[in-house]
């Protein structure tokens, strides 16, 4: 009994530790984050405004794959398959909403506009990348598998590599065939404005300053990933809120501000590009590139996020695709997807894994 005792003792201790651990973690990357935004904005400077929307996605979405990568090392494949979601359902609604509200506080008395049609494109994207995460989990729950737990892993790696060529071409598609479609409606320079406009660090400044933050995430990372179980218990939180709600919170720390920012001057087609962009990267080409990566790693990282996240996702992009339709913004249109986001989070903090879906084992 008394070895009971000292056992259970030690468990609370060591999760208290993790707790710490994991908070710290937390609170070192968040600046680490903002600071990326900004060293991606500089960037932006000497590449232009998709150039610069794609850059800021990109490496704004760096922390989450990092993340990613080193909870896969570890075996944690729900984590990663949660903080990717995550990460998609914080830039739709918390990040777009955020900029949204914010433009249109500044704006009040007129509407925002952005470019319709690259906002279109992007909507279809996501649509792409529902489909992509349907199959698998309907395949599932159907119990309509050739081969019962493998044809849903083979689906979901065939899917991945077509998803990367999707991504690909789209990129190609953004960059050179038809990237007059990506110019701004709006560039919003006001007189006496210019002094904002000028880079405030050299181009190879960034760069270098973009590769230490980058290296300082992941040293970070691999602490976070590490204590989630643990802060989970002494939080007394479900994995999955942290997973979903926290970590992409800290992880978009970048492309909050420079939404916010851009929105705020009235260039929403930057805004537009780094939180769409970034849910778009994540999940045509963040969430296939994290399967390929777990094939390679003998692990059977797939595409079925599981019924409720999958309809969460699925429901969040058709109300993201109604709201850029008519290619405006305002105040309230913002307030709705800050509402909608909080509804998710809610439903998260509440929404416990069942232990069927626990990691599954490593295969041979």
């Amino acid at each position: 009994m008394a070895n009971t005792s000292d056992m259970s003792q030690r468990i609370v201790v060591n999760s208290h530790l993790e707790g710490w651990v994991f908070f710290l973690s937390l609170l070192g990357i968040t600046p680490l984050a903002e600071r990326l935004g900004y060293a991606t904005e500089q960037l932006a400077f000497f590449t232009g405004a998709t150039v610069g929307g794609l850059l800021n996605a990109t490496f704004g979405n760096a922390t989450e794959l990092i993340i990613s990568i080193y909870a896969l090392k570890h075996g944690m494949i729900r984590v990663v398959q949660q903080s990717l979601l995550g990460s998609i359902l914080s830039n739709m609604l918390l990040v777009l909403g955020c900029a949204f509200f914010s433009g249109g506080i500044i704006y009040y008395k007129k509407e925002q506009v952005f470019n319709k049609a690259a906002a279109v494109v992007n909507s279809g994207l996501l649509l792409m990348a529902v489909m992509g995460l349907l199959f698998p989990a309907v395949l599932h729950y159907t119990h309509t598998e050739v081969h019962f737990g493998k044809s849903e892993l083979a689906l979901s790696r065939f899917t991945s590599c077509i998803m990367l060529v999707a991504y690909a071409s789209y990129l190609v598609f953004q960059l050179k065939s038809h990237k007059d479609l990506y110019d701004p409606v709006n560039e919003g320079i006001e007189e006496g404005s210019d002094d904002e406009e000028i880079p405030e660090i050299s181009q190879w400044e960034a760069i270098i300053w973009l590769a230490i933050l980058t290296a300082w995430i992941s040293f970070l990372s691999e602490y976070l990933v590490g204590a989630i179980e643990g802060a989970s218990v002494a939080w007394k939180m479900p994995v999955a809120f942290i997973s979903v709600i926290l970590l992409p919170i800290v992880g978009n720390a970048a492309e909050h501000a420079s939404a916010i920012m851009f929105a705020m001057k009235d260039k929403l087609d930057i805004s537009l590009g780094v939180a769409i962009g970034s849910s778009t990267q994540i999940s045509m080409f963040g969430i296939p590139f994290c399967v390929v990566v777990g094939w390679i790693m003998g692990l059977p990282m797939d595409l079925n996020f599981q019924l409720f996240e999958t309809a969460t996702l699925f429901i969040t992009v058709l109300v993201v695709a109604f709201m850029l339709q008519e290619g405006t913004s305002n105040y309230f249109k913002g307030l709705m997807l800050i509402l909608c986001y909080l509804i998710v989070a809610a439903s998260f903090f509440v929404h416990v894994d069942p232990s069927a879906v626990e990691d599954k084992p490593h295969q041979p």
